[in-house]
């Protein structure tokens, strides 16, 4: 069993896969002792916490035992105002208006399998035998508040996974300030902190750097997990790096405002703590509620940032995304954005689309400019109803007429968001985020709808259901294109107003899994002005996610990459895009765009019918090959061999579960006069299996593939790329 408990010393043992983490009760106070490799339960585990007595400025809450101090004391849950000075996991403020709560050990269950969490997005079981969950109970005898923190490990993962739930148990309301999911003190700190940082269109790009004494920390503020920053904190060993070296990371299953922080402190410790951000956050808890957190998920790796990321991936492919389409391959789909925007009719998708089936294209989707009188993004969001003069048949018509030509049928959405101008808001100008005498204030002259309400998810529902049931559409992109400002409600009571950014989300997730549950047959795709909402929790109710609204193929070298140091590769929707490129103005060869893009979703987002007869040619040979690589690329184990970010070459490749088959990528951005010559490693085989590469045809063993390696210098000119399929020879 993952979870073992030794009572004479008041010792919990969780065991994942391949680690360890351990808890001990020091005088009713949980202390963390270990987490790292795993160790045997019968081996002896005491003596692993040291206690020693320290000056004054560290205070003793037990006169009879100065060894112990708050200020000192790895603690699982830490709280404000009791003698630990370092960042507190909760804060509470109490009916007369103190500050001070202390939570000591109460009693605790291990059992079989995962609750579910309720109203959030969380990792699960499909079978109890799969993990066991150790709830253990804390409460402040003062005040009768309860803390349960949650702990899931997984048998065949190595992962656990973290939350809490907060009740209420005494006689008068209180006010929820500070709420993490997770607190993990370290007993040193030489460790780096990695995270993944950017802005619209330049997503999830690595940085790196030192812990130092004092904060180190990431978070949002936006009302989103951000295009600038993401729900994931690791803290790795300074000679840790892809293949090799401890590896702690930290991903956060939520798609609002959060923090990620690591803090050093005079002891040379390191507390690492996630969360849902404290910034402009409260909840008013009255006598018998519950406050549920979102659950963070922890992977320790042994072998570097490489064996984090597979964990993660494994974890979240298959238990995290749900529904039909988590295990299907995902279909190669044309959008019809970068082709057309906003001026398009029904005979010129029917015309894209017949240009798609003809290349082999499975999924037609229409983008923005369907409804009400959207000939630009000024106006119009909220009103979902059909503009019949770009569709006079309406979408069912055209879903019909694209079907005809042997494609599905996808559409955009973009149901969080209101225009000014539209029918919705000169009806209910009170449905949007907003403060009574305030500017409302504008981006992409859209207002925020407020999702805490009910009447306005009522009315979200119906329009959309009423859409989904009418029209046959097999996908559904959902976007939000905006950040929150003004972040109030019109229904809810003045002392409630910090609660309005987290009611959001779960409104927005209520919503989610309404229309999901009703409409299985729907494959959706997240989208937030392309990854300005990549998180777990969106992945929960949607398995993939737009990557990024840059579709360079240079650019996106280094988007999926930083993306995948987390989430898995079917996560990820890439297609190809015209050039000269929108976003950058970059020219590169249809080739790069398209390897590029079948490291991922693939699909195209460009005007088909104004391919050449080469063009054509290249597309379908593309298609073709996605066609037989996909459940390789989608389903594969990923290794990275080469980072953008370290050079001018980038490679990865997938690997199947049996180490049967392989697929190598190489990419160059820049040609290099009379370069060295170069050849790169592969990960991952079998180094006992020989492999047949195509398409040169030669058989290598997986050893000499692995230890030495295969040339990859006959490349010519710039933003050139490569790739090599390999196949086990019997």
């Amino acid at each position: 069993m993952p979870i073992f408990y030794d009572k004479a010393q008041g010792l919990f043992h969780l065991q994942s896969q391949n680690s360890s983490y351990l808890i001990q009760l020091v005088h009713g106070y949980p202390a963390h002792l270990y987490y790292g490799p795993k160790l045997r339960n019968d081996s002896n585990l005491s003596n692993l916490l040291q206690l020693t007595e320290r000056a004054s400025f560290s205070p003793n809450p037990i006169p009879e035992d100065k060894r112990i101090s708050l200020d000192t004391l790895p603690q699982e849950y830490p709280g404000y105002g009791t003698s630990d000075f370092r960042s507190p996991a909760y804060q509470v403020k109490l009916a007369d208006g103190t500050r001070i709560t202390e939570l000591t050990y109460s009693s605790h269950r291990i059992i079989s399998g995962k609750p579910a969490l309720p109203g959030l997005p969380a990792v699960y079981t499909e079978q109890n035998s799969e993990a066991e969950t150790l709830e253990l109970e804390l409460i402040d005898t003062v005040s009768g508040l309860t803390v349960t923190l949650f702990y899931t490990v997984f048998s065949d993962f190595n992962a656990i996974v973290r939350s809490v739930g907060i009740t209420n148990a005494g006689q008068s309301a209180v006010e929820l300030e500070r709420v993490l999911s997770a607190s993990v003190d370290f007993a040193d700190s030489d460790y780096d902190a990695l995270y993944l940082s950017g802005a619209w269109a330049r997503e999830r790009h690595v940085q790196r750097r030192k812990l130092a004494p004092g904060v180190t920390g990431i978070s949002s503020r936006r009302g989103s997990s951000s295009h600038q920053q993401n729900p994931f904190i690791a803290l790795l060993r300074p000679d840790a790096n892809e293949r090799q070296g401890e590896v702690y990371g930290f991903s956060l299953v939520y798609s609002g405002n959060f923090v990620a922080e690591a803090e050093v402190e005079q002891f040379g410790t390191t507390r690492l703590q996630i969360g849902i951000n404290p910034f402009d956050f409260g909840w008013r808890l009255e006598p018998g509620e519950r406050f549920q957190t979102p659950e963070v998920v922890m992977v320790y790796s042994g072998e570097g940032l490489g064996g984090m990321s597979r964990t993660f991936h494994r974890l979240y492919r298959t238990r995290l995304c749900r529904g039909q389409h988590r295990d299907q391959v995902r279909p190669i789909l044309v959008n019809n954005w970068e082709a057309t925007y906003f001026d398009f009719n029904a005979d010129k998708i029917e015309a894209i689309a017949k240009a798609g089936s003809e290349l082999g294209i499975e999924l037609f989707v229409l983008d923005d400019g369907w409804f009400g009188r959207r000939d630009k993004d000024n106006c119009s969001l909220g009103d979902w109803f059909e503009d019949r003069r770009k569709l006079p048949g309406g979408l069912e018509d055209l879903a019909r007429r694209v079907e005809a030509t042997g494609l599905q049928f996808g559409l955009w959405v973009e149901p969080e968001m209101v225009s000014p101008d539209s029918d919705l808001y000169r009806s209910h100008p009170d449905w949007c985020l907003h403060v009574p005498n305030r500017r409302r204030t504008e981006a992409r002259d859209q207002l925020v709808l407020d999702m805490s309400r009910e009447d306005v998810r009522t009315y979200l529902y119906e329009r959309l259901s009423a859409i989904f049931a009418s029209v046959p559409i097999s996908y559904v992109k959902w976007d939000m294109n905006r950040n929150m400002t003004e972040i109030g409600s019109a229904q809810v009571p003045a002392e409630r107003q910090k609660e309005i950014a987290h009611r959001y989300i779960l409104g927005l997730y209520d919503l989610l899994e309404r229309l999901t549950t009703e409409f299985p047959h729907i494959l959706f795709e997240s989208c937030s002005g392309g990854g300005g909402r990549f998180d777990p929790g969106m992945l929960y109710y949607m398995p993939q996610t737009w990557t990024s609204d840059d579709t360079d193929g240079v650019e996106r070298l280094k988007i999926q990459y930083g993306t995948s140091l987390v989430y898995p590769v079917s996560t990820m929707g890439a297609h190809v895009s015209a050039v000269p490129n929108h976003q950058v103005e970059r020219i590169t060869s249809l080739n790069f765009r398209g390897d590029v893009a079948m490291s991922g979703n693939f699909g195209y987002e460009l005007d088909l019918t104004k391919f050449t007869q080469e063009e054509k040619e290249t597309a379908k040979r593309q298609i073709e090959f996605y066609k037989q690589i996909r459940g390789l690329v989608q389903q594969g184990d990923l290794y990275r061999l080469r980072s953008p970010f370290e050079g001018n070459d980038t490679s990865w490749m997938f690997v199947s579960g049996d180490q049967e088959e392989a697929l190598l990528f190489y990419f160059r951005v820049l040609a290099e006069p009379n370069a060295p010559l170069r050849s790169v490693k592969l990960e991952g085989l079998d180094p006992a299996k020989n492999y047949r590469l195509d398409p040169s045809g030669e058989v290598f063993g997986g050893d000499r593939l692995m230890y030495a390696g295969i040339p990859v210098s006959s490349m010519h000119g710039d933003f050139a790329s490569m790739w090599v399929r390999l196949t086990a020879v019997h």
